[in-house]
């Protein structure tokens, strides 16, 4: 396909990469954390002074932050996904098949798609 540049469903998968790549340096982070706050622990710290002395974001906030990024990026490429499988006249019933979702699940994402299109334009 040579209309790369202008394929929404495109720039969504690319964006999905960009994320992608940001949420595995911050888990490889989280999980040196980890190591760390387990080496705490086992040097007699407690709980309190670990937290008490850990540097923001904790880890179970960097860990939440990345899934809840990743969670908004690889929706914005379900949703440019189906949107483009609809495009190419895929029924709404085979595009729920091909995703593992029910048809009324596809049809909530479609009307996802199309009321947020304007965010998922350039720098979304």
């Amino acid at each position: 396909m040579s209309e790369n540049h202008s394929d929404p469903a495109r720039s969504a998968l690319r964006a999905l990469d960009d994320q992608l790549a940001r949420t595995i340096a911050d888990l490889t982070r989280a999980r040196e954390r980890v190591v760390e706050l387990e080496e705490l622990r086992d040097a007699g710290r407690s709980w309190h002074e670990i937290v008490s002395h850990e540097e923001r974001p904790l880890v179970v906030e960097a860990v939440t932050r990345a899934l809840d990024d990743l969670g908004t990026v690889g929706g914005r490429f379900r949703r440019q996904e189906a949107m483009a499988l609809q495009r190419e006249s895929v029924s709404i019933t085979r595009i729920g098949k091909l995703f593992g979702v029910s048809r009324q699940r596809v049809s909530a994402i479609l009307q996802e798609g199309q009321r947020s299109r304007p965010e998922d334009g350039p720098g979304a």
